[in-house]
């Protein structure tokens, strides 16, 4: 057992948080024992001034764009060309692959992100790097290497032939790894660097195998217009639709554009948005609406999208979604931003043993310093997700310290 002395902050749905200001947590292995006021029993730590929350959830952001933050030179597609694509070519290079890996993975748990769905590059080699890192981070993860075989430089396709395999290959090492701690998903980049081959054989593997979904959707209206082009289709939902994947286990990045009649199909369908307000905002793409994505009870969960998107902290990308419904005339409960963050994303990603602060739950909990005059529960809302300062001191996975500010 351990047992830690702190002030604790943790959601309890997306209307309500606990927030006990001199509070005891006791972990029992990966396990929460117990939460409850301080009871003057002794403790093996004393953390305090510093709030205990649950770890964030990062549910899209591209682990070969680790090194490009601040590059954008929108809008969207002309990004990908200039910044993206060059960067992308030098993971075809084992050594930077594993290098850049160690960086991504420790970048994420000093933000205090425990859970991410992360885009690889094409490369089957650095998806193997990527997961060997995750997997000696500690990192709960769900990735995958993107799939391209259309519209992109030579070296950044990899025919169907040789993407399923690879990719079926690495299901067989990776997914469900460590008690399911590490997920492998099917990334098709996104419609445009797909043929509709690739797409109907990625939909075919995810269905046939249970793997979790994600792609882009109507980030940008060029692309959308472009998309339709392409495939001869009505709007652009229809092409995944069309292709299988379109369910319950997929997740969607950005969905900004989308008409009526889609965002219906998509909520029918179970399908998870993923938020990426900052991203949308420097790359000029537009503002997702986030009073339809409430209205229609579609599950949503928040990107960094690094690296359109210009931070790992998943508060700083919250701050960013508050931002963008406010200029929608809608003014968001910190409550709901805090559960989009951490138990709300971990549900959307399928993960129901993360996300709060109560027993029996596993313990992915980090420690934010929050001074002690902050004391009351609205004005430690609003340090944890509105202050961009704000330092995470210490991130546990499963009950163990996987990385320390001390």
């Amino acid at each position: 057992m351990n047992t830690y002395r702190c002030r604790l902050l943790t959601p309890i749905s997306a209307t309500e948080v606990q927030w006990i200001s001199d509070a005891v947590l006791v972990l029992d292995g990966r396990i929460i024992a117990e939460v409850a006021p301080y009871d003057g029993r002794e403790v093996d730590e004393d953390l305090r001034p510093w709030v205990l929350t649950p770890g964030f959830v990062d549910a899209h952001l591209h682990f070969p764009q680790t090194r490009i933050v601040g590059a954008a030179s929108g809008p969207l597609l002309e990004w990908l060309d200039r910044s993206t694509f060059p960067e992308e070519q030098r993971f075809s290079e084992a050594a930077h692959a594993e290098r850049i890996a160690a960086v991504f993975c420790e970048r994420m748990l000093s933000a205090g992100t425990t859970l991410a769905m992360v885009y690889g590059s094409v490369h089957p080699s650095a998806a193997e790097a990527l997961f060997q890192q995750l997997d000696l981070s500690g990192m709960r993860a769900l990735a995958g290497p993107v799939l391209m075989d259309a519209n992109s430089p030579d070296s950044l396709m990899l025919p169907v032939d040789r993407a399923i395999p690879a990719l079926e290959s690495l299901a067989d090492r990776w997914d469900g790894a460590d008690s399911g701690r590490l997920r492998v998903a099917v990334v098709p980049r996104f419609a445009l660097s797909c043929t509709g081959a690739m797409l109907k054989a990625a939909g075919r593997l995810a269905e046939a195998r249970g793997l979790w979904v994600t792609t882009h959707l109507s980030e940008n209206l060029e692309e959308c217009r472009v998309a339709r082009e392409m495939f001869s289709a009505p709007d652009y939902l229809s092409i995944y639709e069309d292709a299988g994947l379109l369910h319950s286990r997929s997740v969607f990045a950005h969905c900004i554009h989308l008409s009526d009649s889609e965002w219906s199909r998509f909520a029918a369908s179970g399908a998870v948005v993923a938020h990426c307000p900052d991203s949308n905002d420097f790359l000029g793409s537009g503002g997702m609406p986030t009073h339809t994505v409430i209205e229609r009870g579609i599950p949503l969960a928040i990107g960094t999208d690094i690296a359109a998107g210009r931070s790992f902290r998943v508060p700083r990308i919250l701050s960013s979604a508050y931002d963008n419904a406010l200029r929608q005339g809608l003014q968001l409960d910190p409550r709901q931003l805090l559960w989009w963050g951490t138990r709300g994303g971990a549900v959307a990603l399928g993960e129901s043993r993360v996300g709060v602060l109560q027993p029996g739950f596993e313990a992915d909990v980090i420690a934010l310093d929050i001074p002690d005059w902050v004391e009351s529960e609205a004005e430690v809302l609003g340090w944890a997700l509105f202050d961009h300062d704000a330092r995470v001191r210490q991130t546990w996975i499963r009950g163990e310290v996987v990385w320390s500010a001390r």
